[in-house]
């Protein structure tokens, strides 16, 4: 990709002046640290509250009367059982179930959802969706498809809602995987890809940049960049579309299969369907597992695993240095057969083999505000 392709955020210029050393992420220059270096900035937001531009990330609106069976095709969960401000994780999945794309759909009244999905896929997303209901002749699926143009931050931390509440942003009523339009044009969730409780945040520049200002008068608020988001969600066990997930990964083999309904598994006409009754039937060949390294050595993505007799037993898809675990922590794909804790593995590590065990994810608890 040439310099002349790569997006820049909004708000871009608010970065630069806070300091930020920025790097290519999915088409966009990314601010990846801040002064106070990924360490800080991590460790902060698990203490108080750290501020992300994710504006790299995409909000569509979905509407009209075919949205709910638009929806209901394009993924694999039942967009009629979602309460209004009700918000659902879920993915689009090709043929062989694979996943294109991992996003969170919200319904906004009873024939409007909004749909965020990530930075590398936003076009193809759009696209596969477009495709999706003009491919219908029936008329099924009629419904308008709009991309937003947004500033899209989101404030992560135990003290989120204290420093929105201080900036004049309430947010009691909202409970977590939920979201609403708090002011005309803005969009609000409560989910958190930090592990911690958060919120996300749609809204236009202007505004954007008087938030900004209101937030960071806060001393609990702190910029924090790429590098310390993906620490953060690495100890959460949250997956990164492109790396823990992809198109050649189901949502079995992933551990994901929590976020589609039973039913939906059972009788759903979603893309995939048949596909991933197959795989359920036959069992995962390969599962995603939470991976804690030996030592202070990290094990970093692309790594291979062996067994102990030395056979290749997976991959590493993800690793670093946890800053609130105190040593390194990693996911990847193992065998099927060896994804139980316990089982003892090594990643090669630039010719050195590291021992590996299994370890429940996530690293550290979740603690979002379920109630």
């Amino acid at each position: 990709m040439t310099g002349d392709d790569i997006k820049h955020l909004p708000l871009e210029d608010l970065h630069v002046a806070a300091g930020a050393r920025f790097g290519a992420f999915a088409g966009w220059s990314m601010p990846l640290t801040y002064p106070a270096g990924v360490m800080k900035e991590h460790l902060h937001t698990r203490e108080h509250a750290g501020l992300f531009d994710i504006s790299h990330m995409k909000l569509f609106e979905i509407s009209g009367s075919g949205a709910e069976a638009l929806l209901n095709r394009a993924c694999p969960f039942d967009a009629g059982a979602l309460e209004i401000s009700q918000s659902k994780y879920t993915f689009f999945l090709n043929e062989a179930a694979g996943i294109i794309d991992d996003l969170i759909v919200t319904r906004l009244g009873r024939q409007r959802f909004m749909v965020v999905a990530n930075a590398g896929n936003a076009e193809a997303d759009e696209k596969h969706l477009r495709q999706l209901a003009d491919s219908d002749a029936k008329g099924d699926f009629d419904a308008k498809i709009e991309a937003l143009d947004r500033v899209f931050l989101a404030i992560q931390g135990p003290e989120a809602w204290a420093a929105l509440s201080r900036a004049g942003i309430e947010t009691g009523s909202l409970l977590f995987m939920h979201g609403f339009e708090p002011r005309e044009n803005w969009f609000m969730s409560r989910s958190g890809y930090t592990g911690e409780d958060g919120f996300e945040i749609g809204l236009p520049e202007a505004e954007a940049r008087n938030l900004v200002a209101k937030l960071l008068e806060d001393e609990r608020v702190m910029w924090v960049g790429l590098a310390a988001r993906d620490s953060l969600r690495l100890e959460a066990g949250l997956c990164l579309h492109g790396l823990d997930i992809t198109p050649e990964i189901d949502p079995a083999s992933a551990g994901l299969m929590w976020a589609i309904p039973k039913e939906v598994r059972a009788s759903g006409a979603f893309i995939g369907a048949d596909a991933l009754r197959s795989i359920l039937e036959r069992g995962p060949v390969q599962k995603r597992v939470g991976l804690k390294p030996e030592g202070r050595q990290p094990v970093r993505a692309g790594a291979a695993l062996f067994d102990a007799d030395g056979n290749p037993a997976g991959h590493v898809t993800s690793g670093g240095f946890g800053p609130s675990t105190g040593h390194p922590v990693a996911m990847g794909y193992v065998q099927a057969s060896l994804a139980k804790p316990g089982a003892k593995l090594f990643a090669d590590v630039r010719g050195a083999k590291i021992p590996v065990d299994i370890n429940p994810l996530p690293f550290t608890p979740h603690r979002y505000r379920k109630g």
